[in-house]
């Protein structure tokens, strides 16, 4: 009942929101590491430093030099990785439900909630990778596309210039989007 953006009022002009059921809170985590990592960056690049790579668990951004970054195979132990990617100034930032969930009468719930349904969302995805120079972008898209799924991600993706998107699909598939 308390899953739906509608029920949120913003007033632009006295810097004000309003949750309009009770019982409402709002989580930034689906863009606040990315939203950090761009800030990180930015600080980084202002004072004069070439390169670096800013590491904030699932959103990495690479100031400078090429560098390739492994993505997790989900499931898997920390370090196997499913594909690798290169990048220079930019962010890759994935999502998925292996890290963070619980388990209750043998059935897994993750933390990438369906707003539609208030449950653990269920597309077909192991993982979603977005990479983009700008990691809050990333970051909410590996969640809206984990949440919607391939098919609606493919047409959504279309809209944003210079983003690149890797899924693992449950099936173990490797699905890129660019």
């Amino acid at each position: 009942e308390c899953t739906n953006y509608k029920d949120i009022e913003v007033d632009l002009k006295n810097n004000t929101v309003t949750l309009k059921k009770e019982g409402m809170t709002i989580s930034l985590g689906a863009i606040a590491k990315g939203y950090a990592a761009d800030k990180a960056a930015k600080l980084l690049k202002d004072r004069g430093v070439e390169e670096a790579m800013i590491d904030l668990g699932g959103n990495v951004y690479v100031v400078g030099n090429e560098k390739a970054i492994g993505i997790q195979t989900p499931f898997e132990v920390r370090g196997e990785y499913f594909t690798t990617c290169k990048v220079s100034d930019k962010a890759v930032v994935t999502s998925g439900a292996y890290e963070r969930y619980f388990e209750k009468d043998g059935k897994r719930y993750h933390h990438i909630l369906n707003p539609h349904t208030g449950y653990p969302a269920d597309s077909g995805i192991a993982s979603v990778t977005v990479i983009s120079d700008n990691s809050a972008l990333a970051d909410g898209l590996t969640t809206a596309i984990y949440v919607m799924g391939e098919e609606k991600a493919k047409t959504m993706i279309k809209k944003y210039k210079n983003v690149e998107v890797i899924i693992l699909t449950s099936e173990g598939k490797t699905i890129r989007i660019n």
